[in-house]
């Protein structure tokens, strides 16, 4: 348990200066995240009997993260396709050595774990490219554009009688950064209490399996306790802290857990199938990378589109 704290402690000060500072630091931490994990999924299927393409799918990780950290949507769709058919023709041109199942999964690897990663850097720096003599924006901008807390609401429509009811709120505490910094401190205080959330109700109170064939320690209560948690963390961290509106942060909250969890489960097969406990030994205490970002590869692509398409960025 110890070894479990001092890795976290050590993990969450490395995760908070690559958030804030953003740039390079964050764009390359994603990659060598990806690496990492692209190196476990790789070993796990090996296990298996399945040879994924190892360096050619590496190198179109860094490439697709890179197209991403550029902001290139067109040259990373480029790239994700120009890999997928070049794999392929490994079977053709190493036939024997390369099976269709071997580059099967190598596609699948790049795009499970590749496609949430180029989500987190699109999202970290999807309002830092102010142009030339603008200033970046900041989380306060995006918060004054949207709704407030819950906006004035005239029930003046459904009922005359009633008058106009103001119902806003000023909770925010002001906390003035990067819009982008902002919005991946929230997928990150979600995901990771979506996590904990689960853990601990559902060892409290947990005796309905959820989903006993593929994860036996996950449990109905922990599910509804992970929703609850990271209901109330996304309006904490989104709302009280950064300003954003109370009703989209809420959804988000919701939303952000079914897809944690589901991120967890999709984990867990995949380690299931390979006959592995663990998915590595890089976080002492927590297993792998895969088995710390699990969740992340599902919630970070879901929020990046929530947050486009709910109008907040």
């Amino acid at each position: 348990m110890a070894l479990r704290i001092i890795t976290g402690i050590i993990g969450i000060a490395i995760a908070a200066f690559v958030i804030q500072y953003g740039g390079a630091p964050f764009a390359g931490f994603a990659i060598f995240l990806s690496l990492l994990a692209w190196h476990e999924y790789s070993g796990a299927f090996r296990r298996a009997g399945i040879i994924t393409t190892y360096i050619f799918g590496a190198l179109a990780l860094i490439l697709l993260l890179c197209c991403a950290w550029l902001g290139n949507a067109e040259e990373l769709l480029a790239v994700l396709t120009f890999s997928m058919i070049a794999i392929f023709l490994l079977t053709v041109i190493l036939r024997g050595s390369t099976r269709p199942t071997d580059a099967c999964v190598s596609v699948a690897g790049i795009m499970y774990i590749g496609l949430p990663f180029a989500h987190l850097i699109f999202l970290r720096f999807l309002t830092d490219e102010p142009q030339p003599g603008e200033a970046v924006t900041t989380v306060q901008e995006i918060a004054t554009n949207n709704s407030t807390l819950l906006d004035k609401i005239d029930l003046g429509i459904l009922v005359d009688f009633l008058p106009t009811i103001d119902l806003s709120l000023n909770l925010s505490l002001n906390v003035n950064i990067d819009a982008g910094c902002a919005l991946v401190w929230v997928l990150f205080a979600c995901t990771w209490a979506s996590d904990t959330f689960a853990y601990f109700v559902g060892s409290a109170i947990g005796s309905h399996k959820l989903a006993s064939s593929i994860s036996p320690g996950k449990t109905v209560e922990g599910f509804f306790g992970s929703i609850i948690g990271t209901i109330l963390t996304a309006v904490i961290v989104g709302t009280v802290i950064f300003g954003l509106p109370l009703i989209k942060m809420a959804i988000a909250g919701f939303i952000l857990a079914i897809a944690a969890t589901l991120g967890d489960l999709v984990e867990s097969v995949l380690k299931r199938f390979a006959g592995v406990k663990d998915s590595g030994i890089f976080l002492p205490g927590h297993g792998g990378a895969l088995d710390r970002f699990d969740s992340l590869l599902f919630t970070a692509p879901t929020f990046y589109y929530f947050v486009i398409l709910s109008g907040i960025a």
